[in-house]
């Protein structure tokens, strides 16, 4: 059967070229600071981001969790959004391995925390508080219907944390569809942060990794932060090949997915009894109109009966997400199951 995948960004595979410069990678011991691949990753990675250094890591939760290790101690405070992925998605880490204790401030809808939200929730220097030392943003933000974060926006939020003493660290898994989205670039977006976190295996469909981007202090703690949870990776190599492939090749055509997200929502709102959320980037959400006499799981499996693969989330929500993978005519062939599932 003909699976289309939209559950997620992290399903893609590599693609061809990826495959063949996996196949040839120059190798080396990586905890020894030797392997070229991995070496050639960081600098690229960093050069995108405008930062001085990055650090090759196995996943992006892993990349949160060694910026938030090195940018905090235990009994310190990191301010998090009620709705990011570091919050909800990543088993409390920063609590559970790091004793840092998040501060949870409310996400608006456009995924953006408010200035002075942020100012309040700063602790005042008394021993019966622990100490603010990061605000933590998510840009493009998943469960904000997959919105951006402009640069102008990031900025204020450095100001306001720079008047504490606070750094900013983002969650940037998905920050080159917010900068294809916006039409700037990722140094744009990250200039004024400490910062930042990007994922390799979802849209930019490398198998696995994610890189951390900051300074050259900042990454030199982030390496011990990483040595610590296990994550020290010997011939990586293979694995930064596809980064590599990545960063010069798919970023630059991470538009047509979003174009693709579009279309998708244009069509599932022609259909009655779909409701589509505004699309910013990749991810499309959507729910069942009031009086649907259907379930969200009725629909789910329905559409996998036909081969295309959606997730129905806790909240009442569908998920699409739109990745390399999915072709124009994948596209029309969901809205042809839509319509056979919604008038079955």
């Amino acid at each position: 059967m003909r699976i289309i995948d939209m559950r997620s960004d992290t399903v893609t595979h590599p693609t061809p070229e990826m495959r063949e410069a996996m196949y040839r990678a120059e190798v080396g011991d990586d905890v020894f600071g030797d392997d070229p691949t991995v070496n050639r990753l960081e600098a690229l990675a960093a050069e995108h981001t405008g930062k001085e250094a990055a650090l090759f890591v196995a996943s992006g939760t892993m990349g949160n969790l060694v910026s938030l290790l090195a940018h905090c101690g235990r009994g310190d405070e990191a301010i998090v959004g009620d709705k990011s992925h570091t919050l909800l998605f990543e088993q409390g880490g920063m609590a559970a391995l790091g004793g840092i204790t998040p501060r949870t401030i409310p996400n608006q809808p456009d995924g953006t925390l408010r200035l002075e939200d942020i100012d309040k929730a700063v602790r005042a220097d008394d021993p019966h508080f622990p100490r603010s030392r990061l605000v933590c943003l998510e840009n493009t933000h998943n469960v904000c219907n997959g919105v951006p974060l402009t640069a102008a926006y990031t900025a204020q939020v450095a100001q306001v944390a720079r008047a504490h003493g606070l750094r900013v660290h983002v969650d940037g898994a998905r920050i080159f569809n917010a900068a294809a989205a916006l039409g700037v670039t990722v140094a744009e977006l990250v200039r004024e942060v400490d910062s930042v976190t990007f994922c390799l295996s979802k849209g930019l469909c490398c198998p696995v990794g994610s890189m951390v981007c900051g300074s050259t202090a900042f990454i030199a703690e982030a390496r011990r932060a990483r040595k610590l949870v296990g994550g020290g990776m010997r011939q990586a190599g293979i694995l930064a090949a596809a980064g590599i492939v990545a960063l010069e090749q798919i970023a630059p055509r991470l538009g047509e997915d979003h174009a693709r997200a579009r279309r998708l929502a244009e069509g599932l709102a022609e259909i009655p009894g779909i409701e589509p959320a505004p699309v910013h980037s990749n991810i499309l959400y959507f729910a069942l109109a009031e009086g649907v006499s259907k379930t969200n799981d009725e629909i789910v499996d329905a559409l996998a009966a036909q081969g295309v693969w959606l997730l129905g989330r806790e909240n009442g929500r569908f998920r699409a997400v739109l990745h390399y993978w999915i072709s124009d005519a994948d596209v029309e062939f969901t809205l042809q199951a839509m319509r056979d599932v919604m008038l079955s």
